[in-house]
């Protein structure tokens, strides 16, 4: 089955509209610290973009991405900007993972960040989320790295078990997407900056060809 896409780290409304014309089951924006960080404002503009993409029976779900953050301050922001889905990036820990998904009316995703094989102690957020986002681990960035890890040995991590759902992030773009897909047959491919022409500017070019790589893989 063809996974869904998610475009993320969307800083203006008509990157949100053009996801939808895409057929992107997700929409992300970010409130974690970095380039791509937003406002509560913001975010409702970029999410309010959708609309303006077409058929409201196709609109994409709204995920709000948060690191190190106390889980009254994660709900408050999701809250405020409508947001659909909780992704925890940063290493979150079960305990919160389970407090934030306990309170909240939607799902919470958590992020686990990896060079290839997935740590012992991930093992036990898939439990308590929703969905496992796979990122690329780096020392000095919590995600949009622009780089993959070892996909052959997530897998071999992921045949002793697999979460309730698998969103593959880190370094997608359209040249790699169906190596992917192929390998590790994720739910939902996550894809930042390798569809900007600069940090946070999504290329409409860049997406289009990222769906239609996303839609080749599924016919293989």
């Amino acid at each position: 089955m063809r996974p869904a896409i998610k475009f993320c780290g969307l800083t203006r409304p008509a990157d949100a509209a053009q996801a939808v014309q895409l057929g992107a089951g997700y929409i992300g924006v970010i409130f974690a610290d970095g380039p791509r960080r937003l406002t509560v404002a913001a975010a409702r503009e970029v999410y309010a973009g959708a609309a303006q993409g077409g058929d409201a029976t196709r609109a994409p779900r709204r995920v709000a991405v948060f690191a190190v953050a106390t889980a009254d301050a994660i709900l408050a922001t999701a809250e405020s900007a409508g947001a659909d889905i909780v992704q925890l990036h940063g290493d979150p820990d079960p305990d919160t993972a389970r407090e934030v998904r306990d309170r909240f009316a939607g799902e919470v995703w958590s992020v686990v960040r990896v060079d290839g094989a997935l740590p012992e102690e991930s093992y036990e957020l898939f439990g308590v989320s929703d969905a496992i986002v796979l990122d690329k681990l780096d020392a000095r960035l919590i995600g949009g790295t622009g780089r993959s890890f070892d996909w052959g040995a997530a897998a071999g991590s992921l045949a002793r078990s697999r979460p309730r759902m698998l969103v593959l992030a880190g370094g997608l773009r359209a040249a790699n997407v169906g190596d992917a897909i192929q390998l590790l047959r994720p739910d939902v491919v996550d894809v930042s900056s390798g569809v900007e022409s600069s940090i946070g500017i999504k290329d409409h070019a860049l997406m289009k060809e990222f769906a239609a790589a996303v839609a080749a893989a599924d016919r293989e």
